[in-house]
């Protein structure tokens, strides 16, 4: 349908309503000569008069009762559509895609995300847990968790969560045989469980004391790349790991494991949500956001 034909039949379709071509003119915003005209204009095209006019009256005629009954229920119908995304725009819908790795996911992504899917279920949610570095632009991921200083600089970030701190623990029967170290280069005698990170990287040990950062190279005996398998063997007694000090807490409470050099681990920032610096935040995005700030 032509767009100008279509104008003009709403036009038409609200003077029948109101009965008035001032009243028209008023509720759609424009003056009573245009609406006069536009009303002429789809008369000449239709071929058919469409209004009966007189100086006390204005009334459909036979053919503009056709019209109307013909127009009614879509006009209707439309304004109802329209309505309804209206809500749309009120309601957050759409596609959600986050990315992050395991330890974010149960810590602080997965009950921001559950919640939000439960609160708002017109949206669509993708969660990816994985350790390997994501590329959100490329991989179409609307927001990625990880920490700050692994971020790139066209990233829009915020933090999220609560600040980490890491800790070197071992299975009291392996400190038994061999005492536990007082400072960082004292690992060097111990045996150690490294982490092989998602970049192929062993994970380094640091420590801070003092404003004073060490960082140390250990030799690894065993080398895993699950924090579970890294705290599973350590409450083995394989050696001292090193690895977030909420992975071992449940362990430390009930004494499979040891925290030493605790005055050489002071907390630090914990994750960032981040997304691209070139999209605005959707209205799901700014939400899920929201509430994984509700975690700090």
């Amino acid at each position: 349908m032509d767009p100008r034909r279509f104008s003009d039949l709403i036009t038409f379709s609200r003077v029948a309503e109101t009965q008035s071509f001032t009243a028209a003119a008023q509720s759609l915003g424009v003056t009573q000569s245009a609406v006069s005209q536009t009303v002429k204009r789809l008369e000449a095209d239709l071929g058919i008069r469409l209004l009966s006019r007189s100086t006390r009256s204005l009334t459909p005629t036979a053919a503009g009762e056709q019209l109307l009954a013909l127009l009614a229920p879509n006009v209707a119908e439309l304004d109802a559509k329209l309505a309804e995304l209206e809500r749309l725009r009120e309601e957050p819908g759409g596609q959600l895609r986050v990315t992050c790795g395991k330890h974010a996911a149960d810590t602080i992504v997965w009950p921001a995300f559950s919640k939000l899917l439960a609160a708002h279920p017109v949206i669509e949610g993708e969660l990816s847990v994985e350790d390997r570095y994501v590329d959100i632009v490329a991989e179409r991921f609307d927001v990625g968790i990880r920490m700050r200083d692994n971020l790139e600089l066209d990233m829009i970030s915020v933090p999220v969560g609560l600040p980490l701190r890491s800790v070197v623990v071992g299975a009291p029967g392996y400190l038994d045989a061999c005492a536990a170290p007082d400072m960082p280069r004292e690992l060097a005698r111990h045996r150690c469980i490294g982490f092989r990170n998602a970049g192929g990287i062993l994970s380094p040990w640091t420590f801070e004391k003092d404003g004073r950062t060490e960082t140390v190279k250990v030799t690894s005996s065993i080398i895993v790349n699950d924090g579970d398998a890294l705290v599973a063997a350590a409450c083995a007694g394989m050696g001292l790991a090193y690895m977030l000090e909420d992975l071992a807490a449940p362990f430390l409470q009930d004494g499979q494991l040891v925290e030493v050099l605790g005055n050489w681990s002071p907390p630090f920032p914990g994750y960032h949500a981040y997304y691209s610096s070139r999209h605005h935040p959707t209205p799901a995005v700014a939400l899920f956001l929201d509430l994984l700030r509700q975690e700090i």
